[in-house]
């Protein structure tokens, strides 16, 4: 056994010289890479600033946080979800459309292209340079904040569509319209619980990352907490930008964990 086992080891490719040139590779642009940065234009008071940083992240202003005006944090917390989710929703129902215009299990193949290259051009633009062109046609605000969600939610959620329009299984199709089914019984009970799922899976995580976006579109003025956050770092007032990082990770952890929790129920049922 041994025997046959040192034979097979000895037939194995010798792949050292590979992963030796491939370490040596990667050395290689490490260093290139490293050659970029330049400490010498690090400030001289940058220590300093990054103590005050760190000591105003870890001793936040409770009065902003305790503030249910419209200047606290509470209150841009949930105006920035309603951006995520107003955003989400719209850029899903939007993207219904381009999907089943770019399955090619549905319609024609040049028909496909043609939505899938619709898609990919939308996809192309930064959700950041979408809140740039949006300001300087509705002004700053909240609605920047929900036209730019809704657009560059199309992107992504059209391609994970068009997956799950794409893995519909036929047979419960083909057993329906055996057992004479008409056509809207056969998408009801047919094509709905296929996709229903998939797709609602597909918007939560997507809102989980507009939640996230949102907040560095406020900091062009597309509503949200991003402005206010900005506006303090700039003023150098690390005690509000702690408080404000505070909330904003409790928010992110509390909807990580819901949105992981339906999708979890969703994909086992």
């Amino acid at each position: 056994m041994n025997e046959a086992v040192l034979k097979q080891y000895e037939k194995a490719p010798r792949t050292w010289i590979v992963q030796l040139g491939v370490l040596f590779l990667f050395i290689i642009i490490f260093a290139w890479s490293g050659s970029t940065i330049e400490l010498s234009k690090i400030p001289e008071n940058g220590l300093q600033i990054s103590q005050s940083i760190l000591q105003g992240i870890v001793t936040p202003e409770t009065s902003l946080l305790l503030n249910f005006t419209t200047k606290g944090v509470p209150y841009l917390l949930l105006e920035t979800i309603a951006i995520a989710f107003l955003g989400t929703l719209v850029g899903a129902i939007l993207a219904i459309p381009f999907s089943f215009i770019s399955a090619t299990n549905i319609v024609p193949k040049p028909v496909a292209i043609i939505g899938r290259t619709a898609i990919m051009a939308i996809r192309t633009v930064p959700t950041l340079i979408y809140g740039l062109m949006f300001i300087r046609v509705t002004g700053p605000g909240a609605f920047t904040g929900l036209l730019t969600m809704s657009v560059a939610s199309i992107g992504m959620i059209s391609k994970l569509y068009i997956e799950a329009i794409e893995d519909l299984d036929y047979k419960i199709l083909e057993s329906l319209d055996a057992s004479g089914c008409n056509f809207y019984q056969k998408i009801r009970f047919g094509i709905l619980p296929q996709l229903i799922p998939a797709f609602i899976s597909t918007v939560i995580y997507r809102f989980d990352m507009n939640l996230r976006d949102a907040t560095v579109l406020g900091m062009v003025g597309a509503g949200g907490i991003g402005a206010p956050l900005i506006f303090a770092m700039t003023a150098y007032k690390w005690h509000e930008v702690g408080a404000i990082l505070c909330g904003l990770i409790v928010l992110v952890l509390v909807i990580e964990y819901l949105s992981t929790k339906i999708r979890t129920h969703l994909a086992r049922g």
